[in-house]
């Protein structure tokens, strides 16, 4: 089992200087108990990536990150739970041209149908972008990280895409994801 302590001491500094969009007032939601993640697991048909549900179960039941913040995995106060999210995602989406990616969780809603998610099959989570809005789903899937630890490392530096598009920059230099498709038939 990694050791993520470093990281999430890092992240709670980072989370503590942000003035959140959607302010939770009693401050961060309370990290769940591993029962929790675990129900979560089995409700979703997947583990969790060991990252995602160290964050879920040591540090924050979502609440913080970049922008929009991290959703709530289940039970949490922001509006969105990302279970929820999911299981509605692949449910209301199956076999359509915009079927959900099985084992894809979003864990933040950038706004205007956009999310970042975390393939939580591959072995580094790599972190997602689904950016519906060009009207292609052969192009709505960006691999925006190369894991859910450099997404982390951007949020807690101020580093990633989102930090280039608030300075007036594309992020055209995000590469497509080309497993959508098969992994949407999974």
């Amino acid at each position: 089992m990694t050791d993520y302590t470093d990281l999430l001491t890092r992240i709670a500094a980072r989370a503590r200087e942000d003035e959140p969009l959607t302010p939770i007032a009693t401050g961060l939601p309370a990290p769940l108990p591993q029962e929790k993640v675990t129900d979560a697991e089995e409700r979703l048909g997947f583990q969790l990536h060991p990252l995602l549900a160290a964050i879920y179960r040591d540090f924050a039941n979502g609440g913080f990150g970049p922008d929009y913040q991290l959703l709530s995995l289940t039970e949490g106060p922001t509006s969105e739970q990302a279970v929820d999210l999911y299981l509605e995602a692949r449910s209301s989406s199956a076999n359509t041209e915009w079927a959900w990616p099985e084992g894809v969780l979003p864990i933040l809603d950038w706004g205007c149908g956009m999310y970042a998610c975390v393939d939580c099959r591959s072995e580094q989570g790599t972190v997602l972008l689904f950016e519906p809005n060009p009207g292609d789903p052969d192009a709505a899937w960006w691999i925006d990280s190369p894991s859910l630890n450099t997404w982390l490392e951007h949020y807690v530096n101020d580093t990633g895409w989102w930090v280039k598009a608030e300075e007036g920059e594309g992020f055209d230099e995000l590469p497509p994801w080309p497993d959508a498709k098969e992994r949407a038939a999974g």
